[in-house]
């Protein structure tokens, strides 16, 4: 299992320039300590997420680290066309000499980005699909025609190609179409840090059952604070937790209430939760022998391929901390 750490851009003190200066530390601390992989989200209008120029972050990122691969978590394909994140992705490929993880995901449930960006919540898997569909042949084909239902072009190469021969896809999915789209290009797999234990081993079985191989590099992204005691980890935890808690359960609230799919799924625990309590409970955060027994229960459930690690403490200090602690007492623990 490697281990990762997934960067949020969090704006704990309203301020941005501060917010992204210290999401670069943490990352070279990553780096320092051995870390494999940096995944980077994609939010927008949000004031406690300063990372809706996700590509442009990890462009500075490659410039500022050697070793760690950069990972996308995820480019949201329906919010862009997929002609110019080909374009973005196979310069960003080049810029971080060949160190690209390429995650993809539709978006939500972030309704203000749905309106603004002006796509349909039932539209947003299939023009994802669509989009890596056409992103992949752009990459590595040329003289490239596309004929889809959100996309078309007509002959069309681009340039520069990507450094690496195939950059790695992963897929944010839990929808049927999504899983087999997935199995079928043999991509592999990603989950949040809400998504229920439940709903990721449902999702690597029917993974498995279309492909045997590729469902072990499911990258898992959890909320992460590891502590002196079990009740300081949650402590310093806690304020973080909290807000996530009530913003998206705001935005599932107002999802739930503007769905006309009736085949929704509901925002529960078995699904993907936003209760503080489940949210504390799933995530990794804890003393050392706590953080030590959550992944060894992930590790054995899921058959991991990365974790990677959210720190949720407002203070930098405490992150790099916590950090080192997990690579000191947890890492060696958990292999």
């Amino acid at each position: 299992m490697k281990t990762g750490i997934f960067c949020n851009y969090d704006n704990f003190h309203q301020d941005a320039h501060r917010a992204m200066f210290e999401q670069v530390a943490l990352v070279k601390q990553a780096e320092s300590l051995g870390f494999e992989e940096a995944w980077v989200s994609e939010h927008h209008f949000s004031e406690s997420n300063l990372s809706p120029s996700m590509l442009l972050l990890m462009a500075h990122l490659a410039g500022l680290t050697s070793t760690i691969q950069l990972g996308t978590a995820a480019v949201l394909l329906p919010f862009h066309n997929p002609i110019r994140v080909a374009e973005d992705i196979a310069t960003l490929d080049n810029l971080c000499n060949g160190r690209l993880l390429f995650g993809v995901a539709k978006g939500g449930p972030f309704p203000q980005q749905n309106k603004h960006f002006a796509t349909l919540p039932s539209e947003a898997r299939p023009k994802m699909l669509e989009a890596i569909a056409l992103i992949h042949k752009l990459l590595y084909e040329t003289d490239v025609s596309f004929n889809g239902k959100y996309y078309q072009c007509d002959r069309l190469t681009i340039y520069p190609k990507p450094l690496q021969s195939q950059i790695p896809v992963y897929v944010a999915t839990g929808g049927d179409d999504g899983i087999e789209f997935a199995a079928k290009h043999s991509f592999s797999l990603m989950g949040g840090p809400p998504f229920s234990l439940q709903r990721l081993k449902d999702t690597v079985a029917k993974y498995r059952a279309l492909n045997s191989s590729g469902a072990e590099k499911l990258v898992l992204a959890r909320f992460f604070f590891v502590g002196k005691t079990f009740d300081e980890a949650v402590s310093e935890a806690l304020p973080f937790v909290r807000q996530f808690s009530q913003k998206m359960k705001a935005n599932t609230a107002q999802v739930l209430q503007n769905s006309a799919n009736p085949n929704q799924k509901p925002f529960d625990r078995t699904n993907i939760c936003f209760d503080e309590d489940y949210l504390i409970e799933n995530s990794i955060i804890g003393d050392v022998e706590t953080c030590r027994d959550k992944i060894k229960k992930f590790q054995d459930e899921l058959d991991l391929g990365t974790l990677a690690l959210k720190p949720s403490s407002a203070d930098l200090q405490k992150n790099l901390d916590s950090l080192t602690r997990y690579n000191q007492e947890v890492r060696n623990y958990v292999f």
